[in-house]
């Protein structure tokens, strides 16, 4: 996942924009503000041992696909709060379900995998965790993309709405899914039977922590709001041989240079202005000595758009460009170079508006509309749109949470540093007023979408 690259401090006029938005539309029920000091009370309850709960996931973070441990417990606490639990779904995954009479299936989602990253926060829970890779190397473990937060606030959630039935009428599916950071978690679990085996939802929930927001604000999307996103491998071939005699050989390097820049056309010239692309070449690596052409270079991609026009245009671009400039080379077919685009795809995740749209009024009511805040799409992937592309094409939306402290801001602020995003070993949200807000804005969302008298 990607941050949205804002600073996290909100001018004022965000609050009167939000305003403005908040009131497009039916405004909610004033019922809403009835439950909100009952469930600031319950959130109090649970709030030290949720954070307690938190600094044990971050101590020990598990690489994607291999979330035994943190699978077992989210299972755990799911079960303590009166769920029916279901291990093992699609890997690693749990499913907990929480059903009450009649009426709409939410489904509640979390992402349980962390990153192969280094702490370097100082915290005294700091992980030091090392788990063995897919490729045999030790490497150390962090959640680094505050995937401990969501977790928090999903059994938060949980515990809340088990003990108050009398206030929402449905069934809840409450999901911890495997390897979000891999792009094949969400693939995964619905192969395995997410939608047949337990209740098929009605809508899709989730946040996502956003480290440019700040704790107690909470950003919402309509529509695309993250990217697809395709890597892509390159290998440019060409005839090795010794660096004084570069005219007996076919360098690959010069080859793979062009190719770099030729690349960079792709969106200024072969895309529509107006449409979101991104080709970033993240990786190249070719040759092994001073005077040596080497007989190869290898290059890594990452693509992103949002529309499949996009994403195809962009992949055939990137095939025709590195056939092109082989046969420019002089290379014979059988060495132009091999494009390998990789299994790992993530589609476009699109925020159904309407859902979207009532999620936010709801959220106003509940935060304030100064903490609710319309913001803009990003070119991060998340694998939660795979749950609104299924045949049934159900509604779906994954909101930002704020978890940036206003002191580690105010410091941003006064040494002009931008914050640590996500995917940095300095991440450091604040998880006990992020999960409050969190876990505020869920359960908000279910009393709205699954009231226990439903709006004549």
């Amino acid at each position: 996942m990607t941050s949205i690259p804002l600073v996290a401090w909100q001018p004022r006029w965000w609050g009167f924009i939000s305003l403005a938005w908040a009131l497009v539309g039916c405004p909610p029920r004033t019922a809403a503000a009835a439950p909100a000091d009952d469930v600031a009370q319950r959130i109090d309850r649970e709030l030290p041992s949720l954070e307690a709960l938190y600094r044990d996931l971050h101590r020990q973070p598990e690489l994607s696909f291999r979330e035994v441990e943190t699978g077992l417990r989210i299972a755990a606490e799911l079960e303590k709060a009166g769920l029916t639990v279901t291990r093992r779904v699609g890997g690693h995954g749990v499913v907990g379900v929480l059903t009450n009479g009649p009426g709409p299936v939410i489904l509640l989602r979390s992402d349980l995998d962390g990153l192969p990253v280094r702490e370097q926060t100082g915290l005294p829970f700091s992980s030091t965790h090392q788990m063995t890779n897919d490729v045999g190397e030790r490497v150390p473990t962090m959640h680094a993309c505050g995937h401990d937060i969501h977790m928090g606030c999903l059994v938060g959630t949980a515990r809340l709405l088990s003990a108050m039935k009398d206030s929402w009428r449905g069934t809840l599916v409450f999901l911890g899914q495997p390897a979000e950071e891999r792009g094949g978690g969400a693939r995964a679990v619905l192969k395995d039977g997410l939608f047949e085996r337990f209740p098929k939802p009605t809508a899709c929930i989730a946040l996502h922590c956003n480290a440019s927001l700040l704790t107690g604000s909470v950003g919402f999307v309509e529509g695309f709001t993250f990217a697809n996103v395709d890597s892509v491998d390159i290998t440019v071939r060409g005839v090795g041989g010794h660096g004084a005699y570069p005219h007996l050989t076919k360098d690959p390097i010069v080859l793979a240079s062009q190719i770099v820049l030729a690349l960079q056309t792709v969106v200024s010239r072969e895309t529509r202005p107006g449409e979101p692309a991104v080709v970033t070449v993240g990786s190249i690596h070719g040759g092994s000595k001073h005077n040596i052409i080497p007989d190869s270079v290898h290059l890594q991609l990452t693509l992103r758009s949002y529309t499949e026009e996009v994403r195809q245009n962009t992949l055939a671009s990137i095939r025709r460009i590195c056939r092109g400039l082989a046969e420019s080379a002089g290379l014979p077919a059988d060495l132009h170079p091999q494009v390998q685009v990789a299994n790992e795809f993530t589609p476009a995740l699109y925020n159904d508006p309407t859902l979207t749209r009532r999620l936010s009024r709801t959220a106003s009511t509940w935060l304030g509309a100064g903490r609710v805040l319309a913001l803009q799409p990003v070119m991060g992937g998340e694998d939660f749109s795979e749950f609104g592309r299924t045949a049934d094409k159900i509604p779906i939306c994954q909101f930002w949470l704020g978890v940036v402290s206003p002191e580690i801001n105010a410091e941003a602020v006064r040494t002009g540093r931008p914050l640590p995003s996500l995917h940095s070993p300095f991440f450091r949200p604040q998880p006990g007023p992020a999960m409050r807000t969190g876990i505020t804005a869920l359960v908000a969302s279910i009393l709205e979408l699954a009231p226990a008298t439903p709006p004549r």
